[in-house]
């Protein structure tokens, strides 16, 4: 199985003339909903990065943010130490980048490190839809369409931050099915990466049109035409990348006004 994400040294340093002038994030934009029972450090620090890949995925935290390790650890009430476990765990992922002396900012992926990331997922998504078909069972298609209906309901009543985690999480449901956690946490990682590669640089709003791509890839499931469903998913991967253009998106705009911090 192959892993997306490259061990890095906390000391990792990259160059960006915008991050001076890139607001803080404002920890109220994370939350803190479903906090596991235990308070070990280890429990704390995976409950912090998936809170913050939540943030990212939903767009509430923008490419260039400034992640602030006082006001995570007052958000989540934990150590500093703790809060910088979570941000080292989120910088092997590639969703933050830790800059000596400066501290951890949300990642701006390249146009480069962009069309890289979508070529593993086709080839990683190529493969397990051929073995999905092999083994999906009707309960598997009902859930995947009560996915697709909830994605639906979001497009049309313009809940951008439901649609965006929907749209993404319907190829994360895909892998479920085959029952291979490595898999599922591998894809996981790849369209987290994606949420933020798109935020940067997809040049409009296609979410209606990915639903739709979305419906006619589990209809091709459903019947089990793996060559078809082999076909609309790189036709569907494909036009997502497409929409991709060589200059980023402007400044993150100030996190206080993209969303209610309640």
């Amino acid at each position: 199985m192959m892993s997306a994400a490259r061990k890095t040294s906390p000391s990792t340093s990259y160059t960006s003339s915008r991050r001076a002038r890139l607001p803080r994030a404002d920890a109220t934009l994370i939350s803190t909903a479903d906090a596991p029972d235990s308070t070990s450090d280890a429990s704390s620090t995976e409950h912090i990065v998936a809170a913050v890949t939540r943030a990212i995925v939903e767009h509430r935290l923008l490419p260039g943010a400034k992640l602030v390790e006082q006001r995570l650890g007052d958000r989540f009430g934990v150590s500093r130490t703790v809060v910088r476990q979570a941000l080292f765990r989120l910088s092997e992922l590639k969703l933050v980048k830790l800059e000596p002396a400066r501290g951890a900012f949300v990642a701006a992926p390249s146009v480069k490190e962009a069309r890289e990331v979508f070529a593993v997922r086709r080839m990683v998504e190529a493969q397990m839809l051929r073995e999905l078909i092999a083994c999906i069972k009707p309960a598997d298609i009902r859930a995947l369409k009560a996915h697709l209906k909830a994605e639906r309901d979001a497009v049309t009543r313009i809940d951008v931050p439901s649609r965006t985690k929907l749209l993404f999480d319907f190829h994360v449901r895909l892998a479920e099915v085959l029952g291979n956690q490595v898999l599922v946490d591998l894809v996981q990682e790849l369209v987290s990466r994606c949420s933020l590669i798109t935020l940067m640089y997809q040049s409009a709003d296609d979410a209606q049109a990915s639903n739709a791509e979305h419906m006619q890839l589990l209809k091709a499931i459903e019947a089990r035409d793996t060559d078809l469903a082999l076909h609309l998913l790189d036709d569907h991967l494909q036009t997502v990348e497409h929409q991709l253009t060589e200059q980023p998106r402007t400044a993150a705009p100030l996190l206080n006004a993209a969303l209610p911090t309640t």
